[in-house]
């Protein structure tokens, strides 16, 4: 059973999905996946291989923009904005619960100069609370 959690009519996040996901993704009208999860984070989950054959089985598109423990960073945020704008369809991105992707998703909307506040009410409509991320998010909106 998948749970895919739509932030914008182009973007949704999921925690850790399995190969069988792809299919549901693709059925769901999905054009990519983005993995913001690192290999070897959790070594019983697919690796970022393992996701990129099935998405490829699917014709779907496959991207990774890892995200450890050492957090965010401009290259992250610079490389989802890519993707984004070179998107030929829906995004499906996920990591081990959603909350990186939700992260990163956040970030780049911001810094592109979407209203915080709606951003922080779309992720909180789909479970995931960006309080402690909050600062930044101000911050990266008052860069443009």
């Amino acid at each position: 059973m998948s749970d895919f959690r739509p932030l914008s009519a182009q973007f949704s996040v999921a925690p850790q999905i399995g190969i069988e996901d792809v299919a549901e993704a693709k059925a769901q009208g999905f054009a990519m996946i983005v993995n913001n999860r690192p290999d070897g984070e959790e070594p019983a989950a697919p690796q970022g291989g393992d996701i990129a054959h099935a998405a490829a089985a699917e014709g779907l598109a496959y991207a990774a923009i890892p995200i450890g423990h050492a957090g965010f960073s401009h290259a992250q945020i610079d490389a989802l904005d890519k993707l984004l704008g070179d998107a030929t369809g829906p995004i499906l991105a996920y990591c081990r619960s959603g909350t990186r992707s939700t992260h990163l998703w956040a970030l780049a909307r911001a810094r592109a100069g979407d209203d915080v506040g709606a951003i922080v009410e779309v992720a909180a409509k789909a479970g995931y609370d960006l309080t402690s991320l909050r600062p930044m998010l101000d911050a990266l909106a008052g860069e443009r």
